[in-house]
């Protein structure tokens, strides 16, 4: 990066935090500052909806994610536009109807108290952990590219997105993000087809598709009935829908999202533009990523693309097996050339030898991992988090590198201003105005809610620190989702479709079904091995048996009256 890049990359984040904090300087009430004065209209709600969901790690991970495994990521969304029906049908207009500043407060009307507390906790401690990794995952490039140290990074870009969001509203979080999303997106198409430039150079673009096609990196669609894989058709149509259902409905980062609509017909156009594009937009992301695999076949890519672990063992005992490594690694990729151009050129034989040396080359790539493992086993192997990075800085020209570093940084800001809001709105509404203080003044509520966002970014910065760790990003995101959402979405389907069941009944059901969620996840893979969106299914599934269970024994029925 030189100073072009840093210019265009500081240039943007200042601009995004005194553009928030100039937008709220009018706001003196709770309603105008969690709900925006109803003032949105769909297209806003729209990519305020989108900009929520796709934060940096989308636009880190998911690139990675398809140069690593392909296209089967999206399967992970099929079930989505199906879930924004039945919120857009049945829980947009209880929302609008009982005018609630969060959706646990129609718990309370439903049910009774405990039940709202119960629905909010289980959403503050999943999206708290989630608005963690969301801070850290931009974090990953400063560190990276600027030789920062990563604990350092984190701190700052934390501390510029509390700033920004204690001083922003609901309202200027959505007009921001109406602007970002159309910077990102269009970084991102500007980056795909510099890709395709790049690659034109050595094969055609329909010859660049069926060489990944041979390398099976296009197949979107597993048809297999796999519980234990993590994306097929059925877990992206059954354990994908119940993920979005619960997401969208009950969690108050984007339920917060639609509140703020002129009216319920605004707030259904904003999710039926999700529902149009949210899967092309994914799917765009994903084949971005194995365009850039493509690319890197005729690009020397590195063996592993987290340079500082490389260091690591450079430095160790083991170098002299990873320079044996590299050097295999380096003739591998001469192979590959070559029978990549062969079969570009329809040669007999070469789609096998093809597939063999790319299989030879993930093979080496992984003994990698294991050396780097047995360096310093507290070193985390996984690199795809890098791969779209490591392109932009190695090939991209200056001044862009710097805008897509800008759009990596405000998807991070976006979407983590929303999640502090979110989380911050559902404390002060939900427990503190609820259960402390009931009687204290619209400014006393505006002021405790942007108290509450900072100590809610203090936390998220913490949990930031102990999450360098984690796997691919976008997977650990969904991973703590799934663990919590599927009790949450059955609280509210019980809610809103059986009302046989009473407070206490679903409140007792809900604890026992996020207890065994939780236990089977941490059981062994040879003991229960699922695919993680399975678990949004049998959270669900558990709240409404359990539920139907305790109400029959006699459990709530008091309460029923």
């Amino acid at each position: 990066m030189n100073w072009i890049d840093l210019s265009v990359l500081f240039g943007t984040l200042i601009f995004i935090v005194a553009y928030g904090v100039w937008k709220t300087r009018n706001q003196y009430d709770i309603e105008g500052y969690l709900l925006g004065d109803h003032s949105m209209r769909w297209g806003t709600i729209g990519l305020s909806v989108m900009a929520t969901q796709a934060s940096a790690i989308t636009f880190l991970s998911t690139p990675g994610q398809g140069y690593e495994s392909g296209m089967g990521f999206v399967q992970n969304y099929f079930g989505l536009p199906i879930a924004l029906i039945v919120v857009s049908a049945v829980f947009i207009p209880i929302y609008y109807k009982l005018r609630v500043f969060t959706a646990y407060e129609f718990l309370e009307s439903r049910f009774d108290i405990k039940t709202r507390f119960l629905g909010a906790f289980l959403f503050l401690i999943q999206r708290g952990l989630a608005a963690g990794i969301t801070i850290y995952a931009p974090s990953i490039i400063l560190s990276t590219m600027l030789g920062w140290n990563l604990t350092a990074t984190i701190l700052v870009t934390g501390l510029l997105v509390i700033i920004y969001t204690v001083s922003g509203g609901t309202k200027a979080v959505s007009i921001t993000q109406k602007q970002q999303m159309m910077v990102i997106m269009g970084g991102m198409f500007i980056a795909f087809f510099m890709i395709l430039g790049y690659i034109s150079d050595h094969v055609a673009i329909g010859e660049a598709v069926q060489i990944a096609g041979a390398l099976e990196k296009l197949n979107a669609i597993d048809w297999s009935i796999d519980f234990s894989k993590r994306y097929t058709i059925w877990s992206g149509l059954l354990g994908g829908f119940f993920l979005s259902l619960s997401y969208f409905g009950t969690d108050q980062s984007q339920v917060q999202r639609y509140l703020g609509g002129k009216n319920a017909a605004e707030s259904r156009m904003g999710l039926m533009f999700n529902a149009v594009l949210k899967i092309p937009m994914q799917f765009f992301i994903l084949f971005l990523g194995v365009m850039v695999y493509v690319f890197y076949i005729f690009n020397q890519p590195p063996v592993h693309f987290n340079q500082e672990s490389l260091e690591v063992v450079r430095n160790s005992d083991n170098a002299t097996e990873l320079v044996v490594l590299e050097n295999r690694y380096d003739q591998l990729l001469d192979e590959r050339i070559f029978e990549a151009k062969a079969f570009a050129n329809d040669e007999p034989g070469s789609e096998e030898q093809l597939q063999a040396v790319d299989a030879s080359i993930v093979s080496v790539r992984e003994e990698v991992k294991g050396l780097i493992a047995k360096t310093d086993n507290s070193i985390s192997t996984k690199d795809s988090d890098y791969v779209f990075l490591t392109f932009i800085v190695t090939y991209l020209p200056h001044g862009l590198i710097g805008l897509l570093i800008a759009v990596i940084l405000s998807a991070a800001m976006s979407s983590t201003s929303s999640e502090l809001n979110a989380l911050a709105s559902t404390t002060s509404v939900d427990i503190y105005k609820r259960l402390i203080k009931r009687d204290g003044s619209d400014l006393h509520y505006l002021n405790s809610s942007r108290i509450m966002t900072f100590g809610w970014g203090a936390l998220a910065i913490l949990f930031a620190v102990l999450a360098k760790n984690s796997e691919n990003l976008i997977e650990a995101v969904n991973i703590i989702g799934s663990l919590f959402y599927g009790t949450v979405l059955g609280i509210f389907l019980v809610a809103f479709f059986f009302k046989y069941i009473k407070g206490t009944a679903v409140f007792y059901a809900a604890i026992l079904a996020e207890s065994l969620v939780i236990v089977g996840f941490s059981l062994p893979d040879r003991l229960l091995d699922i695919g993680y969106l399975w678990y949004n299914l049998i959270g669900a599934t558990l709240v409404i048996v359990f539920g139907f269970i305790l109400q029959v024994i006699g459990i709530g029925r008091k309460v029923a009256e």
